[in-house]
């Protein structure tokens, strides 16, 4: 079995949450549990998939429980890295459109603004 890592690095704009492993129901409550206890209220919730080489419908609910909450809270959310194979789950239930609107595999804008002045 890969190892399964979950982490949490909050800034003032926004809150990245980097998975690597596979997002399964065996690994999901991991993830509820870092992100549960993140106050996201009006942040940018970025989640970084680019370690994540399978994902089940498990993990595709915990990314629609994460939208709902974040659109609540009048945040949004970013996936970044989808691979081969969770985007290919999204595409089949036809929620990469849904999960992907804000801007798959870019920077948040915050982030897009500092690297520009750099």
């Amino acid at each position: 079995m890969q190892d399964f890592t979950v982490t949490v690095e909050q800034r003032p704009d926004l809150t990245r949450v980097t998975v690597a492993g596979e997002l399964d129901m065996s690994t999901v409550p991991a993830v509820e549990e870092a992100t549960v206890v993140v106050p996201l209220g009006g942040k940018a919730l970025h989640v970084d998939l680019v370690g994540v080489s399978f994902m089940d419908s498990s993990g595709l609910n915990l990314l629609l429980r994460l939208r709902r909450r974040m659109r609540e809270e009048a945040g949004h959310l970013v996936l970044s890295g989808l691979r081969e194979q969770p985007a290919g789950l999204l595409r089949l239930t036809e929620t990469y459109d849904l999960l992907t609107a804000d801007g798959v595999g870019t920077a948040p804008r915050a982030e897009l603004q500092a690297a520009s002045r750099v």
